[in-house]
């Protein structure tokens, strides 16, 4: 494996965790269960703790300093985004931020409207809005194939009209790995009036999106598998997010970033959120060359994927006892890979462990898409999920752990 865009040893020096003793010899699989953390995050949260740990906003230096890393963070996730720092709101996690969604929502729609889900995504972007039902709203479901789990645009086309308000799609899936066309996506959506709400969560790991050119109006993904701390990051077009029902204490109705956040947020993982921008920053260093640094990260990382992904890929096509759910090709997907076996997912992942392969099996939350693959969702998938930093030793590794334990 030549040529990569990244120097693998260059992005594994950023991470502590490399250099950790306890993890020595082990390879990392799992990565779409959360990410590593990076140091410049690492370095924003213990700086937090040690010097601002206060009540942020105050009026007095400590607490000034804390608001302002705060803000800062808003800054830089929505710069990383493409976005305005408006647009970026912070909370427990992914599937928090959607069911805090879904109640604003239930609180916007009113009875007779529709809304569109699928059947691909983890369930918190897909049970939080098909709970609408409750409320009279129209639930559509926008159906995977039962062969390859992909969203046909086709099948979309089929369950829109002007009584849909809200389209609620992942940008891939946590198991088929497929990347969706989002932006056509959006296109379709916004021309028969409805907002779309983009799942980022398995997606965002490989480079955050511009959200200017996908178009999405809610774009959700979680910073502990980004890199950073363990928060849920959910970008709102600020249009929509004034429109919704307001979510938190009445007398913080006119804050727009108290709106969708009904809980205290946690002060010191918002902080250490920037320094998920400052670790794409040093990515798209290391990858060279100019213009808008999160747009070359997000390039180079895309790219070092694909190049580790295909000998895998390759490997496991070669084999006739599992089955890849998902295609084939490195380009169409993120490196989440899950594969069909005759035993349980889990229980080959323990075996794997035995070779110092960090790996996971099961239904990974996505339960409707299992039934639709026709996989007992109790017997799940093996999973392997990889991302920029894992080196190509490492998928070396893989491959002769599963050509042992297969």
């Amino acid at each position: 494996m030549t040529n990569l865009p990244l120097d693998p040893a260059r992005i594994r020096a950023l991470f502590p965790a490399f250099a950790e003793p306890s993890l020595q010899g082990q390879a990392f699989f799992e990565n779409a269960g959360g990410s590593y953390t990076a140091k410049t995050v690492l370095d924003r949260l213990e700086h937090y703790y040690r010097a601002t740990k206060v009540q942020p906003y105050g009026v007095y230096p400590a607490s000034i300093e804390a608001g302002e890393a705060m803000n800062l963070a808003h800054e830089r996730i929505a710069a990383a985004l493409g976005v305005t720092a408006d647009w970026i709101h912070f909370g427990p996690s992914s599937s928090a931020n959607s069911y805090v969604l879904g109640n604003a929502f239930g609180g916007w729609l009113k009875p007779g409207d529709a809304i569109v889900v699928t059947n691909q995504d983890h369930e918190a972007n897909s049970g939080s809005w098909r709970r609408l039902a409750q409320k009279g709203i129209e639930v559509r479901e926008w159906s995977v194939d039962g062969q390859t789990g992909r969203l046909a645009l086709a099948a979309l086309d089929a369950v829109l009209d002007d009584k849909v308000k809200l389209v609620a799609a992942p940008h891939c899936s946590n198991v088929v790995g497929e990347i969706n066309p989002v932006a056509e996506i959006a296109k379709r959506a916004h021309a028969v009036g409805a907002v779309l709400a983009v799942d980022g969560v398995s997606y965002a790991p490989h480079g955050l999106p511009d959200l200017s050119e996908l178009g999405a109006d809610i774009y959700l993904f979680s910073a502990y598998k980004t890199y950073g701390p363990h928060q849920g990051v959910m970008a709102v077009r600020p249009e929509l997010a004034m429109q919704l029902p307001n979510q938190g204490h009445f007398f913080n109705d006119a804050k727009p970033r108290y709106r969708l956040t009904p809980a205290g947020p946690d002060h010191a993982q918002i902080a250490a959120s920037a320094g998920i921008a400052d670790y794409l920053e040093q990515v798209a260093e290391i990858a060279g060359g100019e213009g808008n640094p999160f747009r070359r990260a997000h390039k180079a990382m895309r790219a070092q994927e694909i190049a580790l992904a295909r000998p895998l890929l390759d490997y496991l096509n070669g084999r006739n006892d599992v089955n890849l759910v998902g295609p084939a090709d490195a380009e169409l997907r993120a490196p989440t890979i899950a594969l069909r076996h005759r035993e349980p997912g889990v229980e080959v992942a323990k075996r794997l462990a035995k070779h110092g392969i960090m790996a996971s099996g099961g239904n990974f939350y996505a339960w409707r898409l299992m039934e639709a693959l026709g996989i007992d969702p109790q017997h799940g998938v093996l999973r392997l999920s990889f991302v920029h930093y894992t080196s190509p030793e490492e998928i070396q590794s893989l491959i002769k752990a599963l050509d042992a334990e297969l």
